[in-house]
């Protein structure tokens, strides 16, 4: 129940500075701290429509990036330890869903 906690006012300090763009097409728009020991960011990619988007082609790119950035950042640290599942969710320029990258503490080898 404290890691919950911890999550809930993770989410909360992260969002002051949200919305942020990471590169020159996602933007980090908040994060949340959902039950089950979830924690989801989510993104927009601002250029592009649903229709535009090959949405395996996109999963196939980011998820292994992704999942790499969960097993090495030192800032997640806490989040391994604690077996947190990192969600990271994607919707279109117009917010329509296009992906979601799910990495559970099997994926990331804790």
């Amino acid at each position: 129940m404290s890691f919950d906690k911890t999550m809930m006012e993770a989410a909360s300090e992260f969002n002051k500075s949200c919305p942020i763009m990471v590169d020159g097409v996602t933007r980090l728009d908040n994060a949340i701290a959902l039950p089950d020991n979830i924690f989801q960011y989510n993104y927009t990619l601002i250029n592009m429509g649903k229709n535009s988007v090959n949405i395996d082609e996109l999963t196939s790119y980011l998820e292994p990036i992704i999942v790499n950035n969960v097993k090495t950042n030192p800032g997640l640290k806490s989040y391994r330890e604690n077996r947190v599942t990192m969600v990271y969710y994607y919707k279109d320029k117009n917010g329509n869903y296009l992906t979601e990258i799910e990495v559970s503490p099997d994926k990331y080898g804790n």
